[in-house]
């Protein structure tokens, strides 16, 4: 068995409401184990011996029918959330700054969305890549406003990116 987080993209924002108790008990119901929901913004942690690829559509169609939205999840294991806060290379308690990690499950996006990297304003934010992640630190009170959230945003984007606040992560991993 190995544990796996499921991040669950868009939910309890945008008009998609959904009780993590409803969550957890979907994912038990598709048979994994030991499942756990973290936070309220679609975080659920696992046991399962299937891999990702296998998880990942069946977890999308299961969400799809049970709460009627679509459904787009990152299915990785905890290893790999270790790795990525471990790889986060900006300093992560710097007053005024939020922490973002953004998941892509798309390498052209991911090289589409860091050709932006040398047209941020350092002064408010910066982003660096990470393997199957970008990360990215805005200024507090900027982050829904700033250049890199306005493109990441974009509706093209909803099936294969999710961000999470590193403190999230480290969360899920305790």
């Amino acid at each position: 068995m190995t544990r796996y987080v499921a991040l669950l993209r868009g939910v309890n924002v945008g008009g998609i409401t959904m009780k993590m108790a409803d969550v957890a008990a979907l994912f038990t119901g598709l048979g994994l184990e030991n499942v756990k929901t973290v936070l309220a913004s679609g975080n659920v942690l696992f046991d399962s011996a299937s891999t990702p690829p296998h998880l990942k559509p069946r977890i999308e169609n299961a969400l799809r029918e049970r709460f009627g939205y679509e459904a787009w999840v990152h299915v990785l294991d905890i290893d790999t959330i270790h790795r990525i806060i471990k790889d986060f290379p900006f300093e992560a308690e710097r007053e005024g700054w939020h922490p973002y990690v953004i998941f892509t499950l798309d390498h052209a996006l991911a090289t589409e969305l860091l050709g932006w990297q040398g047209t941020l304003d350092a002064n408010l934010e910066s982003i660096r890549p990470g393997e199957g992640v970008i990360y990215w630190t805005v200024e507090r009170g900027n982050t829904l406003g700033s250049v890199f959230a306005k493109e990441t945003a974009r509706a093209k984007h909803k099936a294969t990116t999710t961000t999470r606040n590193l403190r999230t992560l480290r969360k899920l991993v305790r």
